[in-house]
Formats: C-alpha cells, sequence, structure tokens
C-alpha cells in the first residue's frame, strides 16, 4: 500500500456547501494521522467511510478555530462511539506549544473529562524546528510559518523515503523555502486569487512562487477562500506555472 492524502476540508471558516474547514486524513504503512481537525472533520471522517476509530495521531498547526474547533467534540464522541469500545492503542495529539493548557480550558469548561477515555490520549507539544516520530518509522519535522505566534507547517517522511509537506496557513515567507524543498507532495495554502486583505495568507501568485521555489513534484492549493468559487484554480495558476498543480477538494484521494 502507497500513503495516501484524503482531503477532508479544502475550505476556511466561512461556510460553504461543497468546501468543508480544513483537515486532510494521511494513510501510510505506519498508521493514520490526521492532518489539522477542523469544526467538520469527525463527520468528514465518516462520510469518506476512514477509519476514524483506529485513528493513530492528530496534527495542529495552530489554535485558529477552523483548524482545531474539531478536535473537543471529537474527543467527546470516542467516549461513546462503538467503534472505540475495544480500543487500547493510545491517541497522540500533536501541535504548538500551549495545546495542552487549551485542551485543558475547554476541558474544564464543562467537566467533559475528554482526556478519560477507555485508552490513553497523549498530548505532545513541539517547538519550530523540531524533529520527532509522529508515527513508528515516520519522521516529521517543523517549521515556523508567517501565520500566528505558535503556527507551524509538519513535513513527515513515509515509506520510501517519500515526503508530504503541510503549511496549512501562512504568509509569504522566503525562509520557507528550504523547508519546502524537494517533498514529494506539498499541500499549501492559497487562501485568496490576488490582491490578499491581509499578509498571514497566500495569494495565487505567491503560492505558485513557493511552489515553484520548493521543486515539489506536486503542488495542492487549498484552504480556498470563497472567492475561488466559479474560478478554475489549476487554470489561473498556470498563468505563472506549468507545474503540476492540483486543486484540493473536499473527497479528492493522491496517492503520495
Amino acid at each position: 500500500m502507497n500513503a495516501e492524502l484524503i482531503v477532508l476540508g479544502s475550505g476556511t471558516s466561512v461556510p460553504h456547501p461543497r468546501r468543508t474547514s480544513p483537515a486532510n486524513w494521511l494513510e501510510t504503512k505506519q498508521g493514520s494521522v490526521l492532518l489539522d481537525i477542523g469544526c467538520d472533520a469527525p463527520h468528514r471522517m465518516a462520510q469518506e467511510n476512514l477509519d476514524w476509530g483506529s485513528l493513530d495521531a492528530i496534527w495542529v498547526s495552530h489554535f485558529h478555530l477552523d483548524h482545531m474547533g474539531g478536535l473537543a467534540p471529537f474527543l467527546f464522541s470516542l467516549k461513546w462511539a462503538p467503534q472505540t469500545a475495544s480500543r487500547e492503542k493510545p491517541l497522540r495529539i500533536f501541535g504548538p506549544l500551549g495545546l495542552a493548557q487549551l485542551v485543558k480550558t475547554i476541558d474544564d469548561s464543562n467537566n467533559y473529562r475528554l482526556l478519560s477515555q477507555r485508552f490513553e490520549i497523549e498530548i505532545v507539544e513541539v517547538a519550530p524546528d523540531s524533529e520527532f516520530e509522529i508515527l513508528p518509522d515516520a519522521l516529521a519535522t517543523t517549521a515556523r510559518t508567517p501565520h500566528t505566534q505558535e503556527s507551524l507547517a509538519l513535513k513527515l517522511t513515509v515509506e520510501d523515503g517519500k515526503s508530504v509537506v503541510y503549511t496549512s496557513d501562512t504568509g509569504y515567507s522566503e525562509e520557507l523555502i528550504g523547508f519546502l524543498e524537494d517533498t514529494n507532495l506539498l499541500v499549501l495554502e492559497c487562501s485568496f486569487r490576488r490582491n490578499k486583505p491581509i499578509q498571514t495568507h497566500l495569494e495565487l501568485q505567491e503560492a505558485i512562487q513557493l511552489g515553484q521555489a520548493s521543486s515539489a513534484k506536486r503542488l495542492v492549493l487549498t484552504h480556498l477562500y470563497p472567492e475561488w468559487d466559479g474560478i478554475d484554480v489549476v487554470t489561473e495558476a498556470r498563468a505563472f506555472s506549468w507545474a503540476e498543480i492540483i486543486e484540493a477538494t473536499d473527497g479528492l484521494r493522491l496517492e503520495i
């Protein structure tokens, strides 16, 4: 089995009929990782018939609600789901410094007991420029992104040395280029078409510049705001590049 990326949510915090909030399922020989867990992610995993009851790890890139708003509801659901009744292996949740306190604050707000499961919930905080095993024999590294104080990009090296980079939300920074280099699949935010209203996201030309500089074999553009509705993202991107560019859509499946 080759590693596979399944786009659960290609949108943003804005409600949309076809694009749900950010989440991506990465299935590898070593196990499964959920890359961000937006508020729609728990139900999207079920819709895609994924084995969410056996999910090995969750990556939280930063603390904006469209990227982690589904974490507490998902943990709450695991307490009662028949799919986890016999689960024994731990669920590991990785994210920036401050993640454990944030989960505790949510947990204490109504005595949800989110971490009191039939199996262990392990929260692992990581700093920028960290290197760690997110799954057995699956190396992960992080880099700071210019989005929030805590926001991190993640690179995972899976079977056969193949790599996936997930930037999550980021502004433009040439300092990211080295981190993005020579990856098999680069999943890059592309919030706006042009004339972006804020500097902590990317518009199309910036996303293409980062993709080209990285020499990524395939570039997936995601985190698409509603201004992209009715516009062919790939056709627009070809004005800047003829590289293999893919528009993320909910339900898209890509072999690594």
